[in-house]
């Protein structure tokens, strides 16, 4: 935790101290980290780590 509150991040934090065996990383299939998911308002997963043009051009697509 004092990491998260010294490094700013402001965004949800998932661990539940397993490393790569941990549920999350079971059931999304997270082999790296740092990983980032493009939620729908639906919540439904519409992109896994986008960057740079490919998520500007995804959140154009979603956008319009």
């Amino acid at each position: 935790m004092k990491a998260i509150e010294q490094d700013g991040l402001t965004w949800p934090q998932v661990s539940d101290l397993n490393g790569w065996q941990n549920q999350a990383a079971q059931l999304y299939g997270i082999q790296a980290i740092p990983q980032n998911y493009l939620i729908s308002p639906e919540g439904k997963i519409v992109g896994i780590n986008l960057k740079g043009v490919k998520l500007i051009e995804k959140l154009e697509e979603l956008l319009k």
